[in-house]
C-alpha cells in the first residue's frame, strides 16, 4: 500500500511543466545577460518587477505574443516577475 495520495502531500504531478519551462527560459536568459540571480538585488525591486510584469501583461493584451528583446513569451516574462515578487514578499522587507 501506498500513501502518495494523502491531502498533505502537494500534487507537484499538476504543474503544467512545458510553461513552467519558459519561465525557466526567462531566468537562464537574465542569468545570460546579468548574472545569476541578480534579480535578487534590484533597487525598488516590489516597484520595477511589478511595473515589468503590467508591461508584459499589456503587451500580451495587445496580441503581441513574444518580447521584442528575447523572443520569449510576454506571458512567461510576466509570470517570472510575479515570481520575484513573491520572492520579494517572502525574504525582504522593502516599502511598496
Amino acid at each position: 500500500m501506498k500513501f502518495d495520495t494523502s491531502p498533505d502531500k502537494l500534487r507537484w504531478d499538476l504543474l503544467p511543466i512545458e510553461e513552467v519551462e519558459e519561465i525557466v527560459q526567462i531566468l537562464s536568459y537574465g542569468s545570460e545577460r546579468y548574472a545569476d540571480n541578480n534579480w535578487q538585488l534590484v533597487e525598488n525591486g516590489k516597484e520595477r518587477y511589478y511595473a515589468a510584469m503590467m508591461r508584459h501583461l499589456v503587451s500580451w493584451r495587445k496580441g503581441k505574443q513574444r518580447d521584442d528583446e528575447s523572443n520569449l513569451n510576454h506571458l512567461a516574462h510576466a509570470a517570472c516577475n510575479l515570481l520575484f515578487l513573491m520572492w520579494l514578499d517572502n525574504h525582504r522587507e522593502e516599502a511598496v
